[in-house]
């Protein structure tokens, strides 16, 4: 059995591959042996080939790909994932603890490369981990023992003798997504173009692959690319696995039944610092607590649902890895579902008049409820149109909007209404224009723009227009039809949420 040779058995070895393409033939090898040494079931892949075919019959060549998780030094996945099941060894590599894997997927949004998966077995996030339990005792992975070509080569990139280290400092290699900033250890040695930029090769009309069919997959990453390609030639993916987008439509639920949340209280808090609403009203003291508290509860629920352990739910709290957004924004739910509680409490016990003063905490609580989604979908650092700048604003205008919906639909007080159309006209009207100028403005890359595409013109066009156009109706109907108004809104909203988290992940990454 191959074994791997170190200078130093004192020194911590730092674990890197390449993979040499001017050697593979894509015969697979590494795919089925991988399988066999981790029990990867049916379905999924730690690691896989593509084929790319490039130019026309008979001026034409045939690329590979071998394609599996990079071990970056900045891994997104352990930022992101809220329980450290993903974590990074002292060896560089990226190793995965399924006892605490709550199933969340924020691993698998945040992977420029689209190399972990959901076993569908144990429910669990798994990945390549560079056979560490091989590496442990001496051994090769799995992979480039059965590699007939040699094509495959792992070694210690602080050992100078060792192959990986001399092809790496010597050779021309290339990693996947340098952009990033994620410092893969994957390299790849006489790559073609067309594997490595998952946009400059179109996938086959009607999910038609070698030897498989992949159309009628659910929830599968549509092919998308509008055009013209990044390829010189001619370019077509020609085999390929399947590739699902992690999160489904209760994200986008999820988004709406939190800006409901921090609009439900938000919204009458600014209207009674304005002056516009006294504090001793009902609306104040039981309405915005409690329907706030209900959505935000309704929040929870969806959030759980999602999970693919939702029995392990409690781990986002007392197992927590602070630097994930999912769970600072744990904390914050439970906090301002604090703080809801007890407005409803004083109200309850008739000390209302204490309820002003908990605002002061309640106010930002709401807001923060309102905006830390943006920065959790900016970790997922591959979804290019989630990193934009204008997202955390948006989100709370969506909460106000959300917010004086919720109002209308409460009161018939005039003195209450009128303020109240005003500012989710207001609200509206920057949610329009945040929602077209993210979508159709101009857009720092092509992943980018190849998901606003599919925002304005492609699957999820249908749900975004006709989002926009309830938004326009809501808009025209404030002043003489308020209660209509506010059912449209709030319909715009949700429509808008599913269009835009299913477009930040309609761009494929392998």
């Amino acid at each position: 059995m191959p074994t791997i040779p170190t200078t130093s058995t004192l020194a911590t070895p730092k674990w890197a591959k390449v993979v040499d393409h001017t050697r593979c033939i894509g015969c697979h090898a590494c795919t089925t042996a991988c399988k066999s040494e981790n029990e990867v079931p049916l379905s999924v892949t730690r690691t896989f080939v593509k084929y790319v075919d490039t130019g026309t019959f008979p001026q034409a060549r045939r690329s590979f790909q071998v394609t599996r998780c990079n071990q970056c030094e900045d891994a997104p996945c352990v930022a992101a994932c809220p329980t450290a099941a993903m974590h990074r060894r002292p060896d560089g590599i990226v190793d995965f603890d399924k006892s605490i894997c709550i199933g969340c997927k924020a691993c698998i949004a945040a992977c420029p490369y689209d190399a972990i998966f959901i076993n569908p077995e144990d429910h669990c996030a798994e990945k390549c981990n560079f056979c560490a339990h091989r590496l442990e005792v001496g051994l090769e992975p799995a992979c480039v023992v059965v590699c007939p070509t040699q094509a495959l080569l792992v070694g210690d990139m602080n050992d100078p003798l060792s192959a990986v280290s001399r092809i790496i400092h010597r050779d021309a290699v290339a990693v996947r997504r340098p952009e990033k900033g994620t410092r893969p250890k994957l390299f790849y040695k006489g790559a073609d173009q067309v594997t490595l930029d998952p946009l400059a090769a179109r996938r086959p009309d009607g999910g038609l692959f070698m030897w498989s069919e992949q159309g009628s997959v659910t929830h599968q990453v549509p092919s998308g690319h509008p055009g013209p390609w990044n390829s010189s030639a001619a370019a077509v993916v020609s085999y390929d696995v399947v590739h699902r987008c992690p999160w489904d439509w209760r994200v986008g639920l999820y988004t709406f039944t939190k800006s409901v949340a921090a609009g439900a209280y938000l919204m009458p808090l600014l209207l009674a610092i304005s002056g516009l609403l006294p504090w001793t009203t009902r609306l104040w003291g039981w309405t915005s607590a409690l329907t706030a508290l209900v959505a935000l509860v309704a929040t929870g629920l969806v959030l759980v649902w999602d999970l693919e352990h939702p029995e392990r739910f409690w781990m986002v709290l007392l197992k927590p890895q602070w630097k994930s957004w999912l769970v600072r924004g744990g904390f914050i739910l439970t906090a301002y579902g604090a703080v809801l509680a007890g407005h409803l409490a004083l109200t309850m016990a008739g000390r209302a008049d204490l309820t002003p003063r908990l605002a002061w905490l309640g106010g930002p609580l709401g807001l923060m409820t309102a905006v830390y989604t943006a920065y959790l979908f900016a970790q997922a650092r591959a979804r290019d149109l989630w990193q934009s700048p204008l997202l955390p604003p948006h989100l709370a205008v969506q909460a106000f909007l959300a917010g004086g919906a919720v109002t209308l639909l409460t009161t018939t007080d005039p003195r209450v209404v009128e303020p109240t159309v005003a500012f989710f006209e207001i609200s509206l009207v920057l949610h329009l224009a945040l929602a077209l100028g993210e979508a159709a403005g101009r857009h720092p890359t092509e992943h980018a723009q190849v998901a606003a595409h599919h925002l304005l013109r492609g699957r999820l066009a249908a749900f975004y227009w006709t989002g926009v156009g309830l938004g326009i109706v809501a808009v025209a109907t404030a002043t003489t039809l308020p209660s209509i108004a506010a059912v449209a809104g709030l319909a715009a909203l949700l429509l808008f949420e599913h269009a835009y988290v299913q477009a930040g992940q309609s761009v494929p990454l392998a």
